[in-house]
């Protein structure tokens, strides 16, 4: 609870220490809890008006001290459970994370005596935490991933549950990273996103489809109708890992289809119905993209010259879109959900590309016009001259 107004000879004392003592005072002064009025004694018990260290770190006042590692979840709950108290100071805090907490691989193990595990301070600190809003705080989307590395990139620490330390080095290679560190979009998932936060698990194999579909929900709709959505199931196997892989999701490309390398050939052998299918999907998008970068440069170089093509170059967008609409169509695994989309885009191509070719015919025939014009000018201004030269030559005394 907040503490009593006044002093708090807490900090006061912690402050006059030399070195490391003092760095809790100093960084509780950016603490959110402390710019409400939560201090020392709110945490770790006892009387923070008193000077004598008897009476302030009294065990009758409830002083703690230390809190252990197993406590700290249920401290912490004091207060964040506590709706009523919540509400005063942010209204639309959740009031369930020990709740949520206790569900978690952490929370488990912990209340197992596993003293190790995360618990709140790991992730949020202890003496100077900050909103998850603010840029410098560990929770931050940006830093999260990173903190979550500092349990789970040591070695040491997951050797004693069998896990592996890569899922970091991983992440940072994926497009996911990419996303969130280089173009700052903090809607782009992290570590929380997929696991959760305080009720931190690791997904079901069942259940991959479904996180990947809170974000990717055309592409969930999608695979749902799709063959491979029952046999994966049928064989445990995790939907969207099984060709985007979990933690190193890359920037998906055709190749993918088909080629060496491909994800469709970790289960369909060359030569198959389910091979021809995939190389002929990867076949008709890349002739369509083929199509639509052709027209783009036919258009570019019409406007150049000053033709107005404009209207082909907006029914360029349309062909886009079907290009777009036909490599999501891939995650249907149906060859003709994808061709639809791949006719429709190269009906735009071709039409474009006519466009094109029709501008540069007029820009062609208008140099030759201008041409011929200039040709009939140069020749009126010669006979003109010559005319001219006639004249003069017939006057008298020339």
């Amino acid at each position: 609870m907040p503490g009593a107004a006044g002093r708090d000879t807490c900090r006061e004392c912690q402050a006059a220490l030399d070195g490391p003592l003092a760095k809790p005072a100093l960084e509780v002064a950016r603490d959110v809890h402390a710019r409400v009025g939560f201090g020392c004694a709110s945490c770790d018990g006892g009387d923070p008006t008193q000077e004598d260290p008897a009476l302030s770190m009294s065990r009758a006042k409830g002083f703690v001290g230390k809190i252990t590692r197993t406590a700290i979840p249920r401290t912490c709950a004091r207060c964040h459970s506590h709706a009523a108290l919540m509400h005063k100071f942010k209204p639309q805090q959740r009031v369930d994370q020990l709740a949520q907490y206790l569900t978690s691989v952490h929370g488990k193990r912990l209340a197992q005596g596993d003293s190790a595990v995360a618990t709140c301070t790991d992730c949020h600190g202890t003496h100077g935490i900050l909103e998850v809003r603010d840029a410098q705080a560990p929770t931050h989307p940006l830093r999260l991933p990173t903190t979550c590395g500092r349990c789970h990139a040591d070695a040491r620490l997951m050797a004693r549950y069998g896990l592996p330390t890569n899922q970091l080095a991983e992440y940072q290679a994926s497009v996911h990273w990419e996303a969130l560190s280089l173009r700052r979009d903090l809607s782009a998932p992290n570590c929380a996103t997929c696991h959760g936060n305080h009720g931190a698990t690791p997904p079901e194999v069942s259940s991959v489809a479904a996180v990947c579909g809170t974000c990717h929900a055309l592409l969930e709709e999608l695979f749902r109708k799709s063959v491979h959505q029952p046999l994966f199931a049928t064989m445990e196997r995790g939907g969207y890992s099984v060709c985007h892989g979990h933690h190193r999701v890359q920037r998906t490309t055709v190749d993918m289809l088909d080629g060496a390398g491909a994800v469709c050939a970790q289960c369909h052998q060359p030569g198959s119905s389910g091979a021809r299918v995939a190389a002929e999907m990867g076949r008709r998008i890349r002739e369509l993209k083929a199509a639509l970068d052709r027209s783009d440069q036919i258009l570019a170089r019409a406007a150049r010259d000053g033709m107005e093509v404009s209207e082909a170059v907006l029914r360029q967008q349309e062909g886009r879109e079907a290009l777009v609409k036909a490599r999501v169509a891939v995650h249907t695994a149906n060859l003709e959900e994808v061709l639809a989309w791949t006719n429709q885009g190269m009906a735009v191509a071709q039409t474009t590309w006519r466009a094109g070719q029709e501008a540069l015919r007029e820009r062609d025939r208008r140099r030759m016009g201008l041409a011929v014009s200039l040709c009939a000018i140069a020749l009126a201004i010669a006979g003109l001259w010559l005319k001219l030269r006639s004249v003069e030559a017939n006057r008298p005394g020339w």
